[in-house]
């Protein structure tokens, strides 16, 4: 009987303790985010790019949750390009992945095209993830040239120019 109850507390304990240990973990997360003149510097790079190959477009910059940290648009650059700009970005940040990935996964994945339908989403190339180290802290969005696969390559080049930053 005296073995029974020991077990019997036994189990208990290590009930508390498992309830204990899962209560314990911190309630405050730390994360990784994308600084203002980082996100200045990022939008700049991209106008700067693609004016290079002659198109006018708008850059937008967000953070990790998708929020608007800078826009730039190019002199010529028509108003359209703000807002596919900014939808890039955000759809890019929200899914951790570059628009034109995933345009072409959801043109070969009938449920995948679904996304269309959520707001905000814009399925077009231009948006890619910003990343410090595999961690996701914004995304750059990019509008206006002529091809979003041209868009998704002035959003490359103004990484590749701050790569060092990343971390």
């Amino acid at each position: 009987m005296r073995s029974t109850l020991c077990l019997g507390g036994l189990a208990i304990l290590l009930a508390a303790s498992a309830v204990q240990a899962q209560t314990t973990a911190p309630a405050v997360r730390t994360e990784k985010n994308i600084s203002l003149a980082l996100a200045n510097q990022i939008a700049a790079e991209a106008v700067a790019a693609c004016a290079a190959n002659g198109y006018n477009v708008a850059a937008t910059v967000v953070d990790r949750a998708g929020t608007v940290r800078a826009v730039q648009r190019a002199d010529n650059a028509g108003p359209h390009t703000l807002a596919s700009s900014e939808r890039k970005a955000w759809t890019s940040a929200s899914a951790k992945n570059a628009t034109q990935a995933m345009m072409e996964g959801s043109q070969k994945n009938p449920a995948g095209a679904n996304l269309v339908y959520l707001p905000g989403v814009l399925l077009l190339g231009g948006g890619v993830p910003v990343k410090s180290g595999n961690e996701v802290i914004g995304a750059v969005g990019v509008g206006g040239a002529p091809g979003g696969h041209l868009d998704e390559q002035c959003a490359n080049a103004a990484l590749d120019k701050v790569k060092g930053l990343l971390g």
